[in-house]
């Protein structure tokens, strides 16, 4: 083709100089504005250092909110997977998935649920130790999802559960010691060193026994345990030691392939706090805004992420998912596969028009 001109509206006009035809040609920069938006969005730069305030690159950009990035499906099986949460208000969580270098995959719920993290498991390939902080309803998913993985929970996670109940300066003798055997657990590097700490956690709840058996009636006349608190502390090391989680990192068959983490630092340092700052960098993002924003981190830091161009064509949009929504009786709407996705939140929770409160901040 050549160039023919110009339309009314000043755009070149091209004809072929086969046919005749004639046409205008339009550039697709949706691509290049989707670079630039994840360039903002994944780095600290703010939009009132931009030209014009940012008004400009908001408009270019305001679509690509509306692009939902999906999880891949993961199906080379990883050695070590490390699972934990990201909380956003009070009824939101985002679930994710991480090895050593990348994010494998996350999923949007109300609370953390057997449910909802099988299915984030459910799109990864089954690994051979998986390491957690102890969520609610992990271990019910871990069995029903990947029954043959090994669960190894975060060793400073436990020793933190104990803190919160004894505080870094216990006022009872009792407490001193079962917060210093609580902080021993964190320099346990072999399996004899790990026997010494369970024998020792053992001949501390034999010394102790009576002391924490000790009651209190209140004004109300109601008996309660005097040191609630300890036995609490207590109980959650021995359930650890019980369902044998707190040194699967010291397994003989295991660790023959190479050393494994006690901790899933790995997530918390590497994944979640990046997610914190990058939610701080850009504060005064709504909701909805902040939940896709991680969408959009956790994607490009998956395994292999799409090109720009390919992302706006195969990832769904609010209109493409409120389609679907919108073809789907009442019933399914507050029984159906939208709302079961785990537990998932419900998609007329983040998008109605009813000027009612909402609670998701």
């Amino acid at each position: 083709m050549k160039r023919n001109g110009k339309t009314s509206a000043g755009r070149t006009r091209w004809r072929c100089t086969s046919c005749g035809a004639s046409s205008i040609r339009r550039i697709d920069s949706s691509a290049k504005s989707l670079d630039a938006f994840l360039g903002w969005l994944l780095s600290r730069r703010r939009q009132a250092d931009m030209p014009g305030g940012g008004r400009t690159f908001r408009r270019k950009t305001a679509a690509f909110w509306e692009v939902w990035p999906m999880p891949p499906k993961v199906e080379a099986p990883r050695r070590v997977v490390y699972v934990d949460g990201i909380h956003l208000g009070r009824k939101a969580v985002v679930l994710i998935a991480s090895d050593d270098e990348h994010v494998l995959g996350w999923h949007l719920c109300r609370t953390e649920n057997g449910r909802a993290w099988s299915a984030l498991m459910s799109r990864i390939a089954a690994p051979e130790v998986v390491v957690s902080d102890g969520g609610d309803g992990f271990a019910k998913a871990l069995k029903r999802t990947w029954p043959a993985t090994r669960h190894q929970r975060c060793a400073f996670h436990a020793f933190s559960q104990v803190r919160r109940y004894t505080t870094t300066r216990p006022r009872t003798q009792a407490g001193a010691e079962l917060y210093g055997l609580a902080k021993a657990l964190l320099s346990v590097a072999t399996l004899k060193e790990a026997d010494g700490w369970v024998e020792a956690l053992l001949a501390w709840s034999e010394r102790w026994d009576e002391f924490l058996a000790e009651t209190t009636r209140g004004e109300d006349g109601r008996v309660a345990l005097t040191h609630e608190r300890l036995v609490k502390a207590r109980r959650s090391l021995v359930r650890l030691v019980n369902a044998g989680t707190l040194f699967t990192y010291l397994d003989p068959g295991l660790i023959a392939g190479g050393p494994l983490p006690s901790t899933n630092n790995r997530i918390e340092g590497g994944v979640n706090a990046r997610l914190r700052s990058m939610l701080r960098d850009h504060r005064g993002l709504s909701i909805e805004r902040r939940l896709k924003a991680i969408f959009w981190w956790c994607y490009m830091h998956s395994p292999d992420p799409l090109p720009a161009a390919e992302i706006l064509r195969v990832m769904p949009t609010d209109r493409s998912i409120a389609a679907i929504y919108e073809r789907l009786d009442g019933r399914n709407k507050l029984e159906g596969a939208i709302p079961r996705w785990g537990d998932a939140i419900v998609w007329s929770e983040l998008h109605h028009s009813e000027p009612y409160r909402m609670d998701w901040d």
